[in-house]
């Protein structure tokens, strides 16, 4: 059984979109974390160690951490087509960009959000570098593993769409957030996202 420990509008919000996208038998538990705003509080329901989300129980297995969570849930379930398994031509690229989003595109983001009004100029190049290489990838196809959608694309879009409330995207990023949100799980998952409010 999946299990996917939840709090609404918040990066968990991207895995009930991943398990979508997989179409696996899974069950969301709603629980409350800490916010910066203040509000909020530890959910002792929560497995995660620092109870924090997302956390994921799959048949006893714990396994916390973003990029973590994506490569095991398309590692568990390859038929979706939502990664790249061992051997693939495309698993280097995969596992690369699940790694640029832990290192490179969340930190980024976080820093623009939390110390806009202060950045030093090698945060600035980095948010700017960050864009530069999406944007390179999506030049070369309508996705970051170039034509084939995979769960990459899930968790990288995040902070840009996000960013996008506040401020114009550049015209290629816009046009693949469009893409998709306009998919059938994306729409499933933003009203499954706030279900428990």
């Amino acid at each position: 059984m999946l299990t996917l420990y939840h709090a609404p509008n918040s990066r968990s919000s991207r895995f009930i979109w991943l398990l979508e996208e997989l179409g696996v038998a899974h069950e969301v538990v709603y629980c409350d974390i800490a916010r910066r705003s203040g509000r909020g509080a530890p959910d002792p329901r929560n497995p995660h160690p620092e109870r924090r989300v997302p956390a994921l129980l799959h048949d006893g297995q714990l396994i916390t951490e973003q990029a973590a969570i994506a490569l095991y849930l398309t590692d568990a379930f390859p038929a979706a087509g939502l990664g790249a398994a061992m051997g693939e031509p495309l698993r280097g690229a995969y596992l690369s960009w699940l790694a640029f989003y832990a290192g490179e595109v969340d930190p980024t983001y976080n820093a623009r959000v939390l110390y806009g009004d202060r950045l030093d100029a090698m945060t600035t190049r980095d948010h700017d570098r960050v864009k530069a290489r999406v944007m390179a990838a999506l030049e070369a196809g309508p996705y970051l593993l170039g034509a084939e959608f995979s769960a990459a694309d899930i968790l990288v879009s995040g902070p840009f769409e996000w960013e996008a409330t506040s401020e114009p995207a550049e015209p290629r990023i816009q046009a693949w957030l469009s893409r998709l949100s306009q998919r059938p799980a994306a729409q499933r998952a933003a009203a499954r996202d706030l279900a428990s409010t």
